[in-house]
């Protein structure tokens, strides 16, 4: 099921995340059910986030290279696709060239 283009009655945290010197930013999205996703732009560079919660990332735009902690390989990932990071964990990220715009869901 491909990510939503658009939320409806949330709270956007105005307060950006900034991270790697501005090269990977995001903003909060708070739901009424408690729960809470970040939507982000990561730029062309290679990243490692450590992960506390698990996290789904969906890929909305532009494409990534993969590699998740503790699992074989680097895995390609297109805009309409997602990958999952276990709690406790973390991945690096590849962006090669453009920008990859992102959804990350915090899974329980």
């Amino acid at each position: 099921m491909p990510a939503p283009s658009e939320f409806h009655s949330v709270t956007v945290v105005t307060k950006a995340n900034v991270y790697f010197d501005g090269r990977v930013v995001s903003h909060s999205i708070l739901f009424p059910d408690g729960s809470k996703k970040t939507v982000g732009l990561i730029y062309p560079g290679r990243y490692h986030f450590g992960t506390t919660k698990a996290e789904r990332m969906e890929i909305i735009a532009g494409g990534c290279e993969v590699t998740v902690d503790r699992q074989p390989g680097v895995r390609a990932v297109a805009a309409g696709g997602e990958f999952d990071v276990p709690a406790s964990s973390g991945f690096d990220i590849e962006v090669r060239s453009g920008i990859c715009e992102y959804v990350c869901s915090f899974l329980d």
